[in-house]
C-alpha cells in the first residue's frame, strides 16, 4: 500500500457499490469465466475498486450496496420504482461475486434490508460532517448530490471529476441543501417519483430560488402568474410533498459500525490473488506482481458455453489502464515534424487523426493533424488555428498570451508536403478511428489531394469483432469500455450551445491535448484489438471485406452525385400545393381546422369528435395515431385516415428530400456528398446519412420522381446495377430447397413458382394477386413474419395467413429446417455467421422475456442471409474500381443502396462499363464461395437515377 494518500489522514471514503456494479455491467462487453458464469460486471467492478484504492489509499472506507428493491419508501408510495425492470439475467449471478470481490479486497462492506445504499451513505456522511471529518462519496448518482457540504464532497469515478457545490449548482441550479426540493417538484421517471406535472428541473430551480423552499412555494402557489403552473402546484401539492419524502435521503439510519469501525484493514495479497485467478482476471493478477492463470476470462465469445473451443481460447478483454502521465508534444516547427515523420517511417506504423472545421467531410477544412507513435507518445500539428473572430461570442477567456500562442504553427503548404510523403508511403501503416473520414478530408484538392494508404481502422476492427455485442464503436465509447479511460470531450475545449467556438479558435496548447489524445487512444485500441482478429477467426472478414472498402467509400463520398436543383424546387412546390389541398380535405372532413401534423390534435378529432374506433391511450393520455392505426381505419373505408396518410407521406418527402437535398448541395462541388457508415448495422449492411439516400421510396410515383433529381454530369450517364432477388437466392442455397434451386437455375419467376407450389395454381394460369401473396410470403418468411404480420400485409384474416405459412413450410421443408438450425446454432454459440465467416452476435437469444427472445430468433434466421448479401456487394465494390481501371474506363462508383450500385461514366463508355459491372457483380462471391444458384445482376443506363433504374 502506498505510504502517502491524497486524502486527509482520517478522511472517510464511501463507495456506492451498487452504482459501480451497473456501470461495469453496461460499460463492458459480455465476459464469461471458463465455467460459463458471466463476469463482465465483476471484472469492471474489481478493476475500478482496485484502482480507486491505489489512487486514494484511504484509511477509512466502506463499500455500500442495496440490499433489495423494497424499502421504507414503498410504504410511503407503493409505486416507488414500480416501473423498473428486473435486472438482466446475465447480471443476477454477478451480484454475489462482486461482494466476494469486495471481501477479497478486505474492504468493509455494508448493506441493510429496508434501506437503499444512498441512505446508509447519507447517514455516514452526516456522522462525518458532525465530527468535522472529511468524507468523500465515490459515485456519480445525482441523488447523492444533496449531501454535498463543507466536509462532504463527491467523486465521479468514471470521469475522475470532483463534485462540489459548484458542480451541484450547475446540475440543479440550486445549492445542495435545496436539491431535495427541486427533485420533489421535477420528479424522476426512473424511480417513478411523481413530482408536479409540467415542471422540469430548470423551472423547479427557478421556483425554489424565488420562494426559498418547497413548503413556502406550495403555501404561496396562488401567487404564481402562469395559470397552468399555478393550477398544477395547487392541485398536486400533496404529490409534491410525497415526492419530497421519497427523494430525501434518510440520514439517521442505525448503522452497524461507527466511523472508527470503517478503518481499512491491510490487504491480504494471497486472498486477493486467489480470487482474481479463480475468475480468470489475468491482467489484474499481473498488475499485482503475480503470474497469470493458464485459462483467462474470455470475452463475449464467452457468451458461448465453456466447451466452445473458440471461447476457451478467447482473449481477456482489458489491457492495463491508460497511465495518467503522457507525452503529448505540440509541433510548431518544421524540424519537429520532420523528426516525427522520421520516427514513424522507421517503425512502420503511426496513428493519425485530423481536426477539421466540420463533421461533414466534403465541406470540412483541415485545422490540424495529430500523430501517435506509442502508448502515451503523441503530437499535434496545428495548421490553421487563428485568432477568435471579433464577431464570435466566445465562452472562453483568451488572454493575449494564448492569442499569440494560437498563431505559432508550421506553414500550411510546407506541413502538407511533409505529411503527404508520410501518408502516401506504402511502407508505413496509417492507423485511424473512422479513418474513412480522414481519408476523405485529406483527399481534398485544397489539402494536397493526399492519398492515405495503407490504412487500419479501429472502428472497423471493433465492428468486425463485436458487432451485435455492442452498438457503440465510437472512439470515446471504446476508450471507456475497453481502456477504462474517459476521453476529453469536444465541449470541454470548444464550449457548447450558442457559445461554442470553432476548433480553429481553440488555443493550440489546449487543442494539443485533445487532438493528441485521440491519436494516442486510437493506437492503444489498435494494439488491443488487432491481435484478436486471428484468435477469433475474423482476419479474412476484416482484411478482405472491411479494410479495403475504406478507401473505396472515401472516394465515393468525395465524388458525390449531381442533383437537378431546379427540378427539386419545382417538385417541392408541387408537393406544397398537394399538401395544402390534402390539409383542406382533412379539415373539411373534420368540420374544423386543426394542426394535422399534431398527433394529439389528430387523435382528438378522429376518436373524440368523429367517434371512430379508438385505440388505447398512452400514459400521457393521448391517442396513438401511428401509421398502423391509420392504415386500419383507411382499410375500413374511412377517407380522412387515407388523406392523413397521403399528407404525411408528401410532408416527409418534401422535408426529408426535396427541401433537404437542395440544402445539402456542396457549394464548392455543386454535388451532394452522402456519408456511408460501415458500422450502422450488425449484419454488415452499409447505411448513409447527411443526407440519407438509402430510404428514398421507390414503390410510389413521388419517390420515383425524387430519383429523377439525381442526374449525371454533362457528357456522362448514370448506370444503376443491382442484384436480382439476392436474399431469396441465398435462402435457396443455405436451405438447399430443391424446387427453389431449380426455379433460380432455370430462370423461372420465383414468386410465381412459390405461388404455384403453395396455392396449387399452374404457372400458365398465374394471376397478379396470387403472385403478390406469394411474394409477401417469400420475403416475409426470411424476416420471421408472423401470421398476424402477414395478415396485416395482405389484408386477410389471421387464420388464413397462418394456413398460408403452414402450407409454405409443408411445401418447402428445407426452409423450416434452415430456420430451426439457425436458431439452435445461435442458442448454442450466441452468434450466427454469414457465408463468408462474419460473426453477428445475438445477445438476447436465451432471454427469459418471450418477446425479446422471439426477436432474437428472427435475427438468427435473417442475419446470415442479409449479412451474406451485404458481404457479396462489398466484395463487388472492392473489386470494381480496379476492374474498371483495367479496362481503361473512367467510371466512378457514386452510391450504394442496399443491393444497388450507382456509377457515373462518360457517355461513350457506358455500354462497356455496364458489361464490366455486371460481370464483376455476378462473380463477386468467387473463388471464396460456390453457390448452388446463379447470382444475377441487372443494370440500366440513363441521364437520371430513375431513368437508369
Amino acid at each position: 500500500m502506498p505510504s502517502s494518500s491524497p486524502l486527509g489522514e482520517n478522511a472517510v471514503v464511501l463507495v456506492d457499490g451498487s452504482g459501480y456494479i451497473f456501470r461495469a455491467f453496461h460499460g463492458l462487453p459480455m465476459m464469461n469465466r471458463p465455467d460459463g458464469t458471466p463476469i463482465n460486471a465483476v471484472f469492471g467492478f474489481t478493476k475500478m475498486l482496485m484502482k480507486l484504492m491505489q489512487d486514494l489509499n484511504p484509511s477509512y472506507v466502506a463499500v455500500i450496496f442495496d440490499a433489495g428493491r423494497t424499502t421504507f419508501r414503498n410504504e410511503i408510495y407503493p409505486d416507488y420504482k414500480a416501473n423498473r425492470s428486473e435486472p438482466p439475467e446475465e447480471l443476477v449471478p454477478q451480484f454475489a461475486l462482486v461482494r466476494q470481490a469486495t471481501d477479497a479486497l478486505n474492504l468493509p462492506m455494508i448493506e441493510m434490508p429496508g434501506f437503499e445504499a444512498d441512505d446508509i451513505i447519507a447517514s455516514y456522511a452526516k456522522l462525518a460532517a458532525e465530527a468535522k471529518t472529511d468524507c468523500l462519496i465515490v459515485s456519480s448518482d445525482k441523488d447523492l448530490m444533496q449531501l454535498v457540504q463543507p466536509h462532504v464532497q463527491m467523486l465521479d469515478p468514471m470521469k475522475q471529476r470532483p463534485i462540489g457545490e459548484a458542480e451541484v449548482f450547475e446540475k440543479f441550479g440550486v445549492s445542495p441543501d435545496k436539491v431535495i426540493d427541486v427533485q420533489a417538484l421535477a420528479g424522476d421517471s426512473t424511480d417513478n417519483v411523481p413530482g408536479v406535472p409540467g415542471i422540469g428541473v430548470k423551472t423547479a430551480a427557478e421556483l425554489i430560488n424565488q420562494f426559498g423552499s418547497l413548503e413556502i412555494l406550495l403555501e404561496q402557489a396562488e401567487t404564481i402568474k402562469q395559470p397552468k403552473r399555478r393550477q398544477n402546484l395547487i392541485e398536486f401539492a400533496e404529490q409534491a410533498r410525497i415526492s419530497r419524502q421519497l427523494v430525501a435521503l434518510k440520514n439517521d439510519v442505525t448503522l452497524p459500525y461507527s466511523l472508527e469501525g470503517l478503518k481499512r484493514p491491510e490487504t491480504d495479497q494471497e486472498k486477493l490473488v486467489d480470487f482474481l485467478r479463480a475468475q480468470g482476471f489475468n491482467s489484474l493478477v499481473v498488475a499485482l506482481g503475480g503470474e497469470a492463470a493458464k485459462q483467462p476470462a474470455v470475452a463475449a465469445t464467452a457468451d458461448r458455453p465453456a466447451e466452445d473451443k473458440d471461447a476457451a481460447q478467447g482473449p481477456e478483454m482489458l489491457p492495463p489502464p491508460v497511465p495518467e502521465e503522457v507525452e503529448y508534444q505540440l509541433v510548431t516547427q518544421t524540424a519537429q515534424l520532420q523528426d516525427w515523420i522520421k520516427q514513424a517511417t522507421a517503425q512502420g506504423f503511426v496513428a493519425i487523426d485530423t481536426e477539421t472545421s466540420s463533421l461533414n467531410a466534403a465541406a470540412a477544412e483541415l485545422v490540424g493533424v495529430s500523430l501517435a507513435l506509442d502508448a502515451g507518445k503523441a503530437c499535434y500539428i496545428p495548421l490553421r488555428h487563428r485568432h477568435p473572430s471579433a464577431d464570435i461570442e466566445s465562452g472562453f477567456d483568451f488572454t493575449s498570451e494564448q492569442t499569440e500562442e494560437t498563431l505559432e504553427q508550421i506553414d500550411f503548404d510546407t506541413a502538407i508536403t511533409l505529411l503527404k510523403g508520410l501518408c502516401e508511403d506504402p511502407s508505413v501503416l496509417k492507423i485511424g478511428h473512422n479513418i474513412k473520414y480522414d481519408s476523405h478530408v485529406l483527399g481534398h484538392e485544397a489539402h494536397g489531394t493526399i492519398r492515405l494508404h495503407p490504412v487500419e481502422d479501429t472502428m472497423c476492427l471493433s465492428y468486425v469483432l463485436d458487432a451485435g455485442r455492442t452498438e457503440r464503436h465510437g472512439l470515446d465509447a471504446l476508450a471507456l469500455h475497453l481502456l477504462g479511460h474517459q476521453n476529453m470531450k469536444y465541449e470541454e475545449v470548444c464550449g457548447k450551445g450558442a457559445k461554442q467556438i470553432p476548433f480553429a479558435h481553440v488555443p493550440v496548447q489546449t487543442a494539443c491535448h485533445y487532438a493528441a489524445e485521440d491519436a494516442d487512444i486510437c493506437l492503444r485500441l489498435w494494439m488491443m484489438l488487432k491481435p484478436r482478429l486471428a484468435k477469433e477467426g475474423m482476419s479474412i472478414v476484416y482484411h478482405r471485406l472491411e479494410r479495403p472498402l475504406i478507401t473505396v467509400l472515401a472516394d465515393m463520398e468525395r465524388h458525390g452525385i449531381s442533383v437537378d436543383r431546379a427540378f427539386l424546387q419545382r417538385l417541392s412546390h408541387d408537393f406544397s400545393i398537394r399538401i395544402a389541398a390534402l390539409e383542406k380535405t382533412i379539415h373539411d372532413a373534420a368540420g374544423e381546422e386543426f394542426n394535422v401534423a399534431s398527433p394529439k390534435q389528430l387523435g382528438e378529432i378522429l376518436f373524440d369528435k368523429l367517434g371512430y374506433p379508438a385505440p388505447k391511450k398512452s400514459k400521457t393520455g393521448a391517442y396513438s395515431t401511428g401509421a398502423d392505426i391509420l392504415e386500419d381505419l383507411a382499410a375500413q373505408g374511412i377517407d380522412i385516415a387515407s388523406s392523413v396518410l397521403d399528407y404525411r407521406q408528401l410532408a416527409k418527402l418534401k422535408s426529408t428530400y426535396t427541401d433537404a437535398l437542395n440544402a445539402s448541395v456542396n457549394p464548392r462541388t455543386l454535388r451532394v456528398h452522402t456519408s456511408f457508415s460501415m458500422v450502422g448495422a450488425s449484419t454488415g449492411r452499409l447505411s448513409s446519412s447527411d443526407p440519407n439516400l438509402q430510404n428514398i421510396p421507390i414503390r410510389t410515383q413521388e419517390g420515383r420522381q425524387i430519383r429523377k433529381a439525381f442526374i449525371a454530369a454533362p457528357g456522362h450517364q448514370l448506370i444503376s446495377a443491382d442484384y436480382s432477388q439476392i436474399e431469396l437466392r441465398l435462402v435457396a442455397h443455405v436451405a438447399q430447397e430443391q424446387s427453389m434451386l431449380n426455379a433460380f437455375s432455370q430462370g423461372v419467376d420465383i414468386h410465381a413458382q412459390t405461388a404455384s407450389e403453395v396455392f396449387g395454381v399452374p404457372l400458365a394460369d398465374m394471376d397478379a394477386e396470387t403472385r403478390r401473396r406469394a411474394k409477401a410470403i417469400n420475403f416475409g418468411i426470411i424476416y420471421g413474419i408472423s401470421a398476424f404480420g402477414l395478415a396485416r400485409q395482405l389484408g386477410i384474416g389471421r387464420s388464413e395467413a397462418a394456413r398460408y405459412i403452414g402450407a409454405y413450410f409443408e411445401r418447402f421443408p428445407g426452409i423450416q429446417s434452415y430456420m430451426d438450425e439457425a436458431k439452435d446454432f445461435a442458442k448454442t454459440h450466441h452468434y450466427v455467421q454469414t457465408l463468408f465467416g462474419r460473426k453477428i452476435h445475438i445477445q438476447q437469444i436465451a432471454s427469459s422475456n418471450q418477446a425479446v427472445r422471439a426477436f432474437a430468433e428472427r435475427q438468427a434466421i435473417n442475419a446470415p442471409i442479409q449479412g451474406s448479401a451485404a458481404d457479396i456487394i462489398k466484395r463487388a465494390m472492392v473489386k470494381l474500381p480496379d476492374a474498371l481501371t483495367a479496362r481503361q474506363l473512367d467510371a466512378k462508383m457514386l452510391l450504394q443502396v442496399h443491393d444497388e450500385l450507382i456509377f457515373e461514366v462518360p457517355e461513350l463508355q457506358a455500354e462497356q462499363a455496364k458489361s464490366v459491372i455486371i460481370e464483376v457483380m455476378e462473380s463477386a462471391h468467387l473463388p471464396t464461395l460456390s453457390l448452388s444458384v446463379p447470382l444475377i445482376a441487372e443494370a440500366g443506363i440513363g441521364h437520371s437515377w430513375a431513368d437508369a433504374h
